[in-house]
């Protein structure tokens, strides 16, 4: 059961509630570098991206962008640290939402600005927390990184929003570690009913950073903890949607996109199953209807072992098994596989 929490608008979605569990990413670029900015943005949208955020490092990052909101269709969230000035611009160029941490911004009226100026445009704010970057005191208290210190800063920083009326905070507690990260966000989970961005940070490259986000991103939304999450991947942004929604889908929290379900072959297949399993997920990635798909090695157990497929394939010698729920269609050449295939997926 998800845990209830109290939703927050951000942009055209909401964060939180029992609404969706949504799917976000981080640019890599500057927001001065407008095109490209707008160009990857547009391929994180295709790749069924929710929100996006991105770093703003100076004023001039802040002035570009409402050139870039006015390109794309999806909510935008300005990254920002330290300068309460970029805050304000950000907010007055039409961001969606801000990360950043109050208590870094410098003093109680700058802050009061930001927030005056958020609550004016029903903006949400994310406190972000993470381990590497605690505060000396509670280093000193806690002598290292500990869950217990992510959420004291967390709360610290809570409280300077609610003492200022502020309550449209969404909270994420990140650290390298998963066993950490996953016991700060239980620990926080349990005193404060604020929307949750759960992720694990500087997760790694792209086969090591899926398996560690996997594991800590999949077992806090078993718990029902989580509302919306990023990986963290050291790549193209695009692999972390891909991998973020993959953890949606296998936890069956998303069920309107398509599913892949393949063998892991052996030597009784007699036909290219991993070019197969591999060009039918890259076309066919973008389908937002919840079809089962089966790409099975063999004719012995294809059929029988994918009888909950919608529709799926099993190899035989140079050709393939057509079949749907079990049932099998027809046999059909292996070079006209993949085709025939997707277009009966089309045609479901």
């Amino acid at each position: 059961m998800r845990k209830e929490t109290r939703p927050v608008k951000c942009g055209n979605l909401y964060v939180g509630g029992q609404h969706p569990i949504s799917v976000q990413s981080m640019t890599t670029t500057d927001p001065i570098k407008i095109e490209e900015s707008i160009s990857q943005i547009l391929r994180l949208q295709e790749a069924n991206c929710d929100i996006v955020r991105v770093a703003v490092p100076s004023m001039e990052s802040a002035y570009s962008l409402h050139k870039i909101i006015d390109k794309i269709s999806i909510p935008l969230v300005a990254d920002i640290h330290f300068d309460y000035r970029i805050a304000l611009e950000a907010i007055h160029q039409g961001v969606d939402g801000l990360r950043l941490n109050p208590g870094n911004i410098g003093s109680k009226e700058r802050v009061r600005e930001v927030v005056k100026a958020a609550s004016e445009k029903k903006i949400p704010i994310r406190i972000g927390v993470n381990a590497g970057s605690l505060e000396k005191e509670l280093l000193k208290k806690y002598h290292h990184p500990t869950a217990e210190a992510m959420v004291e800063s967390a709360m610290g920083h809570v409280r300077i929003l609610e003492e200022l009326g502020f309550q449209d905070i969404v909270i994420s507690l990140k650290a390298s570690d998963v066993v950490m990260t996953v016991k700060a966000y239980e620990l926080i989970s349990e005193i404060t009913n604020y929307p949750l961005h759960v992720g694990i940070t500087e997760a790694g490259t792209i086969w090591s950073g899926t398996i560690k986000s996997a594991i800590g991103i999949g077992s806090l939304l078993l718990k029902g903890i989580g509302d919306t999450i990023r990986v963290s991947l050291t790549g193209d942004p695009v692999e972390e949607v891909k991998v973020g929604r993959q953890i949606l889908k296998s936890l069956g929290i998303v069920q309107n996109e398509i599913t892949i379900i393949s063998c892991p072959t052996c030597g009784r297949c007699q036909v290219d199953l991993i070019k197969l399993a591999n060009e039918a997920e890259k076309r066919i990635g973008n389908i937002k209807k919840p079809i089962k798909l089966a790409i099975m090695g063999c004719a012995v157990n294809g059929p029988g072992e994918a009888k909950e497929a919608d529709i799926g394939i099993a190899g035989g010698k140079d050709s393939v098994l057509l079949f749907k729920k079990g049932q099998i269609i027809k046999k059909i050449p292996e070079d006209q596989a993949l085709e025939v295939l997707i277009k009966e997926i089309e045609e479901l």
